[in-house]
């Protein structure tokens, strides 16, 4: 749980996704039962599995069960049970069709699959739940095979920048040079290089405000250095981070992906 709920250990396993995947290597990823407790812990692989998704900005989850998806009352005691194929919106009412939890073999069953599909669908990541009963089910999946989709509310991209700009309470500002505001506005990272002055106390992965020459604020993103290293690599080459602070660091101060301009900026 600390993983994901702590901030620098979330950018950390982050990056080691993303290093992974693109290395072409397919992550495995489980609760530590021998050092969690239950005040730290997720207990369930379903909310365990949304968060990692969202944390690697999915596009999909797939979450296999014992049956093919979610009904509107158990299908194994309720004859009358109808399968939904869809649903567009986590209401009361379907989070009360998916009952209490498992059998006293699990933790899981479909109530902690329906809070799964509520983390993952606000942050911009679809989910579908389907029977793992038979062989090759992510293959079924993909040629049609029958299971209950929850539509994402956003993109993970869309989803992260609002959360980026609209969630978070800015520690600092970077003060930008026109060459910068301008790459910004192409949709570029920010480098060290075109950055003048740094303000603030904060530490890698908080937001800070961005200024352009004039000092006024043009956005808000999540930079990649604490204060004391932003100022040291403030408009350096990024070919001379390690250099300056002993480490290969990232090359952009604070990426695209991690960025939100406020609109007149955008536009």
């Amino acid at each position: 749980l600390g993983d994901t709920e702590e901030r620098r250990r979330y950018l950390n396993a982050r990056a080691t996704i993303g290093t992974l995947l693109n290395f072409g290597a397919v992550p495995i990823i489980n609760e530590n039962d021998s050092v969690a407790t239950s005040e730290i812990r997720y207990g369930d692989n379903d909310r365990l599995a949304a968060r990692v998704a969202t944390m690697a900005s999915a596009d999909c989850l797939v979450l296999l069960s014992d049956i093919d998806g979610l009904y509107t009352a158990p299908p194994l005691t309720n004859s009358d049970a109808v399968f939904l194929p869809e649903v567009p919106r986590i209401t009361p009412e379907i989070e009360a069709m998916a009952g209490s939890a498992g059998s006293e073999l699990s933790r899981g069953g479909m109530k902690t699959k329906i809070d799964a599909a509520k983390i993952a669908t606000a942050a911009g990541t679809s989910m579908v739940i389907t029977s793992g009963k038979s062989l090759n089910p992510l293959k079924r999946l993909n040629e049609g095979s029958r299971g209950t989709w929850f539509p994402a509310l956003a993109t993970p991209a869309t989803a992260r920048k609002a959360w980026i700009g609209g969630h978070l309470e800015p520690r600092g500002e970077i003060q930008l040079d026109p060459g910068a505001v301008k790459a910004l506005q192409d949709g570029k990272s920010l480098l060290p290089a075109g950055v003048k002055r740094v303000a603030g106390e904060f530490s890698r992965g908080d937001a800070v405000r961005m200024l352009d020459p004039d000092g006024r604020d043009i956005g808000c993103g999540l930079i990649a250095y604490d204060h004391d290293e932003a100022v040291m690599i403030a408009g350096r080459n990024s070919r001379e981070i390690e250099a300056i602070v002993g480490y290969p660091g990232r090359a952009e101060m604070i990426h695209r992906d991690d960025l939100v301009l406020d609109d007149a900026m955008s536009d």
